[in-house]
């Protein structure tokens, strides 16, 4: 770490420059601007992706010193100081566990790995080294969810005694969706149940505690997809041929849960059904009151505060202000919004703030562990129609500090 007009400079490894890959880029160029208290200025050092035009995009649109096809090549670079994982879920433990080798602190993408075995071996080296982390939970970093979580550990809304959350998305909707590789099992593990309810565990968790046990029914509403002819960016930019393959991993989940609390839950999660974009709720109910949010009106919480005020009796609808979350370092005033990559710089900076101070704040490789074992207790559900414990982890999980 070198000292620049009196701001800590830290050298960045990027790996993997997809959709993800160039989120993380430009949330460490919004850290100064935004967390200037950090002292810190993120210098991109070196990006890797296997890709020729990716690697020339990072040097001369991104803004990258260097750019390697290896991301070995990448770690054993003395000054890259922190790493962002961006690769598709299948390379996240190989990767991780190099960065914990080369005693590199890391921000990963969830699911850490295609398994909770993953995640725990790559959870339990990572604390180990001592190693600052972050986890791509980046939807607890909303304004309007931070003050959820106030309201619901501080007691406002009461004893909790039920919660619903789903996250209900359309991206493969389309039978004519083409084949990637979160439809194999080998490469992304479970289907919808680590892209979109890894993110439903740590949120549910985030905000009420922690899920102690899992019953859980999933299907595969489309068995067979066209195989690409051509590699896309994200979940766009493909072509497709006439050959099809199989879909190895699930579309659906239902789920009911019970918190270790004593709270119970409902939680759902779809990535084929029509009509939702990204409908990402929860729901919490409590003895005094309760509360609701909805991703696709992030800026927003709807609060119903007391169990019986009368004639006005009902939810009121808040703006995200000043007084929620991180909300007063984008905006100006109160209704005029944040959105999806907000909340992205807000994890770059807590991963910053937790390798610079030696404190765990950021969502944590621990949490990612967690979700993933609730998620694979629900895979075990779905298989044996039983009941299963969520086993509980060690290490600086976040979600209920």
């Amino acid at each position: 770490m070198t000292e620049q007009d009196g701001r800590k400079s830290l050298g960045v490894g990027v790996v993997s420059l997809g959709w993800m890959g160039r989120l993380h880029t430009r949330s460490y160029k919004a850290v100064r601007e935004r967390f200037p208290e950090l002292g810190v200025t993120p210098r991109l050092v070196a990006a890797a992706d296997p890709v020729d035009e990716i690697r020339d995009a990072a040097l001369h649109e991104l803004g990258f010193e260097r750019a390697y096809a290896d991301y070995h090549e990448l770690l054993a670079d003395p000054e890259v100081e922190v790493v962002s994982i961006c690769a598709p879920n299948f390379l996240h433990e190989e990767i991780a566990l190099a960065a914990i080798e080369a005693g590199k602190p890391f921000w990963i993408e969830k699911p850490m790995g295609t398994s909770a075995a993953q995640s725990r071996r790559v959870a339990q080296a990572a604390e180990a080294a001592g190693l600052a982390t972050a986890v791509g939970f980046n939807y607890r970093h909303t304004p309007a969810i931070e003050y959820l979580r106030e309201l619901v550990r501080d007691g406002a809304l009461g004893r909790i005694t039920n919660v619903r959350v789903w996250l209900i998305a359309d991206y493969n909707s389309s039978p004519h969706s083409p084949l990637t590789w979160r439809a194999s099992r080998e490469k992304a593990g479970a289907g919808v149940i680590s892209d979109l309810m890894s993110h439903g565990a740590d949120l549910a968790q985030y905000v009420v505690g922690r899920i102690a046990s899992v019953s859980a029914m999933t299907d595969t509403f489309i068995t067979q997809r066209p195989i690409p002819t051509k590699v896309g960016f994200g979940h766009s930019g493909f072509e497709i041929g006439e050959e099809t393959g199989p879909v190895e991993n699930e579309d659906y989940v239902a789920m009911l849960v019970r918190f270790e609390g004593g709270a119970v839950g409902t939680m759902e999660s779809s990535r084929v059904s029509v009509g939702p974009r990204a409908e990402y709720v929860i729901e919490v109910y409590g003895t005094s009151g309760s509360a609701r949010w909805n991703f696709e009106r992030l800026n927003e919480l709807e609060i119903c505060p007391v169990a019986d005020g009368g004639a006005i009796h009902g939810y009121t609808r808040a703006m995200a202000g000043p007084q929620w979350g991180q909300w007063q370092r984008f905006q100006p005033a109160i209704g005029t919004s944040m959105g999806f990559d907000d909340m992205k710089c807000v994890e770059a900076a807590q991963f910053l703030r937790s390798v610079l101070n030696g404190e765990q704040l950021a969502p944590s490789a621990a949490d990612a562990w967690c979700a993933a074992e609730v998620d694979e207790a629900a895979v075990a559900s779905a298989a044996d129609g039983q009941w299963h414990d969520v086993p509980r982890v060690q290490g600086r999980t976040t979600f209920d500090a």
